[in-house]
């Protein structure tokens, strides 16, 4: 294991574009040829070695988090290239330890989460202040802290849907974080006081010149209808990044579109609920996954904010379903990937190989932004 990833690594990359199409099987051809027809490619603010220089430069950012923009850009396989690979265990807190360590108990230990992103080539690891405090003097300064500052706690009974605050942003600073992560559930009856919340510890971490990171999420029953989920719905996501930009997040945290037309949904029946333009469905995105992406993007300012999209639940085909995310990320303009379970649910020699294999997506050249 490499002592320190301060400085850029070798952009290597030990995946072939034939593997990528073997991993995406049957979706290669739609997903590595698609060209996107609704935002162009020319109108986006695209990931690149320059990235701090040419968009967070000219921000209200200070020096000091420019400075850690750059770190996390310059650290691990993917430096110098734009591209992030985090590695996020909050599980521990936000699926319950034992739901989230049972399959591999080797991170019940706190120090083996932060061994895993360093192995796996990560740009920073995301986790609790716990985990990370508890080995901050040993690693804080070999990679990126990025300290998750809330969190849904899952022991109050019934079980509540609500992030609340565990930790002060100073406490990161303290332990030498780059930056700080947040999650908040826009449309759950909290979101109001989370937003509050959130805003405040972001002003406060660019203030003592972290870089922030928010998980936007969409909660609420009502995103459910007539058997579809609209919580991961591309109208409803990416007005979530939209509201998470303004608060000034740094880079959002968004689930992976998998349909549309949530505000259409809602509004059936007679009912009304916020504000919708049939253009969304007929310009600005069609079925396929990476223009649902792209839409995303398109609400984090055009990609100003760099959007990753999170890897999701272990699975059956844990590296085929990695790859088709990190495909469909990069190929609509997308910042990179954080994927956690897939991970850390499998012996660290294996965790670390699927890390590699997100971070060989993106350094692959034959993967073109549509």
């Amino acid at each position: 294991m490499p002592d320190s990833f301060f400085t850029r690594q070798p952009k290597t990359s030990s995946i072939m574009i034939n593997q990528i199409e073997e991993y995406l099987g049957d979706d290669a051809k739609d997903l590595l040829t698609h060209e996107c027809k609704t935002i162009s490619k020319d109108r986006l603010h695209l990931p690149g070695s320059d990235f701090v220089d040419r968009i967070f430069a000219q921000t209200d950012r200070n020096q000091r988090v420019l400075n850690n923009l750059e770190w996390i850009l310059n650290t691990g396989r993917l430096a110098g290239t734009g591209y992030v690979s985090i590695l996020p265990v909050d599980q521990g807190i936000e699926h319950s330890a034992g739901a989230s360590f049972a399959k591999n108990p080797d991170y019940f230990d706190s120090e083996n989460i932060i061994k895993l992103a360093i192995e796996g080539g990560c740009n920073s690891v995301a986790s609790t202040l716990g985990v990370l405090g508890s080995n901050s003097r040993k690693y804080a300064h070999k990679i990126p802290f990025m300290v998750k500052v809330n969190h849904n706690q899952l022991l109050t009974y019934p079980n509540q849907a609500d992030q609340i605050m565990f930790s002060q942003v100073e406490q990161a600073f303290d332990m030498g974080a780059a930056a700080i992560g947040a999650t908040i559930y826009f449309g759950s009856p909290e979101s109001n006081r989370q937003i509050i919340e959130v805003s405040q510890a972001f002003y406060r971490a660019h203030e003592l010149g972290m870089a922030t990171v928010l998980w936007c999420y969409t909660r609420n029953d009502a995103f459910k209808k007539d058997g579809v989920d609209y919580h991961v719905s591309a109208d409803l996501t990416g007005q979530a990044n939209h509201l998470g930009v303004t608060i000034e997040a740094d880079i959002i945290k968004q689930k992976l579109p998998e349909n549309n037309g949530g505000y259409k949904a809602l509004n059936m029946g007679g009912s009304s609920y916020g504000k919708i333009d049939e253009r969304v469905y007929t310009e600005l995105t069609s079925d396929n996954p990476i223009d649902l992406t792209r839409y995303q993007i398109a609400n984090c300012y055009m990609g100003r904010q760099g959007l990753i999209n999170s890897g999701g639940a272990s699975g059956a085909n844990d590296f085929g379903d990695a790859v088709k995310t990190a495909v469909i990320n990069k190929r609509a303009g997308g910042m990179g990937l954080i994927s956690g379970r897939k991970a850390f649910q499998r012996p660290i020699d294996e965790g670390a190989k699927l890390l590699h294999t997100i971070q060989d997506v993106y350094l692959c050249d034959e993967v073109t932004v549509a």
